[in-house]
């Protein structure tokens, strides 16, 4: 089992599906920036405010690997655990259908902080985690 620290439950919408009535892939990246903000959040902390003081938290890789799809009104939630390597915060991100706990995506996604556009450190991460 893993340990989550944060997660969000989603609704699919119509207008985010592709042809084949499935979420198109390029979605799944917003539904996971957003579990990001809203974690952030959860801690206190909001990208706006950061930004205002310099400091910019930016993607700098992300993995996704595709199990199963959601369909137009399924309700899923975005789960979250978070590690620090090096200079940089991993959020590992897994995406689960709601109806049967099945699965449907798994991500990690490398975040590094400028502070003043200088690569930091990543203590703001540190103060994150606390």
């Amino acid at each position: 089992m893993q340990d989550y620290i944060f997660e969000i439950q989603l609704k699919v919408r119509d207008y985010e599906l592709d042809l084949q009535g499935v979420v198109n892939n390029a979605v799944y990246q917003s539904y996971l920036e957003h579990a990001r903000h809203e974690y952030l959040l959860s801690t206190g902390f909001s990208f706006a405010e950061l930004t205002q003081q310099g400091i910019i938290l930016m993607v700098s890789r992300i993995e996704m690997d595709f199990k199963n799809p959601l369909v137009s009104r399924d309700e899923f939630v975005v789960k979250i655990r978070t590690e620090r390597q090096g200079v940089k915060m991993i959020f590992f991100q897994d995406i689960y259908r709601l109806e049967d706990n099945v699965l449907c995506l798994k991500a990690k996604v490398d975040a590094i902080a400028k502070v003043n556009n200088k690569l930091s450190r990543g203590e703001i991460f540190d103060t994150i985690l606390q």
